[in-house]
């Protein structure tokens, strides 16, 4: 079976895979094209610059072995026709700079705990066991406009070991071997959210917002699905990124 993977725009062919994506056999992903208008718009010129987007711990479950599928489908592996349980989520946004301008050819990577909160990490186990239809995983290279797109689940709250954290989906942006951002991505309006100590040691709410995100209902959607729009803004020009004086990303976290 030839290999399919989204890239915003387009549906890429094996030939034109990004290098450091993945390339394992599954089936296509329909879906994907439609999904990319639930949120994108045109990249325009700012009038000022952007707020960037708050830096947050990579966290301990970061997948200490990533699965063999690593695409932007969380919902499926490979050729399985099982789905993850949970509520659908279509994640959609853009890499920025500080002044607006898109990070095109950018590896996005999120992960997160599955429905029974857990991750796809050896001390990952929420104790409630694993989701085993579950990706846990995923990375997507930009386009030419700094978009990025995944489907995966609405996160949910969970505690592991003694640390209790409300729902969220992390997500680390690199260019190359350069890491720009480590953050968390969380749900405006989630209860819990008054109970996580990360989340609540951002004191300024102006920067509290950079990482909050609406997760509302996709319209005409038969089967609850959601949608989410969250934009990522890297705290430095495109010209201060392109410099090569960042500092590398961390091998260790893939």
């Amino acid at each position: 079976m030839r290999r399919f993977i989204h890239s915003a725009s387009r549906l890429v062919l094996p030939a034109e895979t990004p290098s450091g994506l993945d390339t394992n056999g599954r089936r296509l992903f329909l879906g994907a094209a439609a999904a990319t208008s639930l949120y994108f718009v045109t990249p325009g010129r700012f009038a000022e610059e952007l707020t960037p987007t708050v830096k947050m711990t990579e966290g301990p479950f970061f997948p200490d072995k990533l699965p063999l599928d690593t695409d932007n489908d969380l919902i499926i592996l490979n050729d399985e026709l099982t789905p993850a349980v949970g509520e659908i989520v279509h994640l959609t946004g853009r890499i920025l700079s500080r002044t607006g301008q898109p990070l095109r050819n950018t590896l996005v990577e999120i992960w997160q705990v599955d429905n029974r909160g857990s991750y796809l990490h050896s001390q990952g186990d929420g104790g409630k066991g694993r989701d085993g239809n579950f990706q846990g995983y995923g990375r997507f290279l930009t386009d030419l406009e700094g978009r990025y797109y995944f489907r995966t689940i609405k996160p949910v709250n969970y505690i592991v070991g003694n640390t209790f954290r409300t729902p969220h989906i992390h997500l680390k942006v690199s260019r190359g071997e350069t890491e720009l951002l480590a953050t968390q991505l969380m749900i405006r309006g989630e209860a819990d959210n008054e109970r996580d100590g990360l989340l609540q040691a951002i004191g300024d709410p102006k920067l509290r917002e950079t990482v909050l995100a609406d997760f509302v209902p996709l319209p005409d959607s038969k089967i609850g699905e959601l949608k989410a729009g969250f934009d990522v803004v890297i705290g430095r020009t495109l010209e201060e990124m392109e410099d090569h004086t960042l500092a590398p990303r961390d091998r260790r976290s893939g």
